[in-house]
């Protein structure tokens, strides 16, 4: 096999190789997502023996989920930024998509959870404190921003995943 051929198959598959790491870094992050709103989340309210243990479960594995999805956005962009082969891959909407999904999870993180953390924490009982408690209307506002914000990124992050798999389609795949 002709040197150039070789140096072509290398750096197909090279390419091969990028394009999995992003489908599994934001297939991952995204089924994560669904499983953590669909399994985790009424699981933990259905099996624990109260409201509050199930959200302190919750809030543990949320946490948990935050990691994992960056560690995901940073392999991700990584590997965009290797197949683009230049620093213009963060102006692609996959990744730009990607990049919001991360700063959307680190305000979550650091932002929304802890406030509700110190809120809990406060009450001791968030189910048994009465919705008129303003901790617990606080409390209740924050946990709807943070079913939010998880939903943006669940949804942001479909979309990247569409627009990096046409992304990736070779120009003969038209």
């Amino acid at each position: 096999m002709p040197k150039e051929w070789r140096s072509r198959a290398a750096g197909l598959e090279m390419r091969l190789s990028l394009q999995f790491v992003r489908v599994v870094a934001l297939g991952g992050w995204i089924g994560a997502i669904t499983y953590f709103a669909a399994g985790v989340t009424e699981g933990a309210f259905a099996v624990l023996p109260s409201p509050d243990d199930a959200g302190l479960l919750v809030g543990f594995t949320l946490g948990r989920l935050h990691l994992m999805g960056l560690v995901s956005a940073a392999i991700f962009i990584a590997a965009s930024l290797a197949l683009a082969k230049s620093l213009t891959a963060v102006f692609k909407p996959a990744v730009a998509g990607v990049i919001v999904m991360g700063l959307l999870t680190i305000a979550s993180q650091y932002h929304v959870l802890p406030r509700m953390a110190r809120l809990r924490s406060q009450m001791g009982s968030v189910h048994q404190t009465p919705p008129s408690d303003p901790r617990r209307g606080e409390f209740d506002r924050l946990h709807k921003t943070s079913v939010d914000v998880e939903g943006a990124v669940l949804l942001v992050g479909l979309i990247a995943l569409f627009l990096a798999l046409r992304e990736d389609r070779s120009p003969a795949e038209g």
